[in-house]
């Protein structure tokens, strides 16, 4: 994948087109693996977002799952439907603010979600077992501040 750096471009620029590179893989693969189960893109990327939620200890509801994917109130609750239809997520009352509803993913969904991406997973964790502790922490750092970069850019719009 390691491509040489045109002599033009800025110091990086390697680095920012594998980047790209690996981000379209992961998207082509995400659709694939969508389209194998009967989902629509967007179904996936709920359903990480979802488990991202859940993961970091945050509620999820149809509101910020909205936010989340830049989706109306309409379209939020059209997804919110179909994934449920699919037996992927359930809408719960919350128990402390019964007129708010929280969003549980299925663990339909996470396995079916383990079946795609686990292999995926552990062979990023097994390379990331070759890198230090320094150079994980340069890894997170740069992911964390591209991260933060798209965050801020997608923000502001074009």
């Amino acid at each position: 994948m390691a491509k040489q750096q045109a002599a033009d471009e800025p110091a990086g620029m390697d680095l920012v087109h594998l980047l790209r590179e690996v981000t379209v893989r992961l998207d082509l693969a995400g659709a694939r693996f969508a389209g194998r189960n009967g989902l629509h893109p967007t179904d996936l990327r709920a359903l990480i977002s979802l488990l991202d939620a859940a993961r970091a200890g945050e509620e999820a509801t149809p509101g910020r799952l909205g936010d989340r994917l830049g989706l109306n109130s309409a379209g939020t609750t059209a997804l919110i439907d179909r994934l449920e239809r699919l037996g992927l997520l359930r809408r719960v009352r919350d128990t402390r603010d019964r007129r708010r509803v929280l969003l549980e993913v299925d663990d339909r969904a996470l396995a079916l979600g383990r079946s795609f991406f686990g292999p995926l997973i552990d062979r990023t964790i097994a390379l990331l077992a070759t890198f230090d502790a320094g150079e994980q922490a340069a890894i997170r750092r740069f992911l964390s501040g591209v991260g933060e970069a798209v965050t801020e850019e997608g923000a502001q719009g074009p």
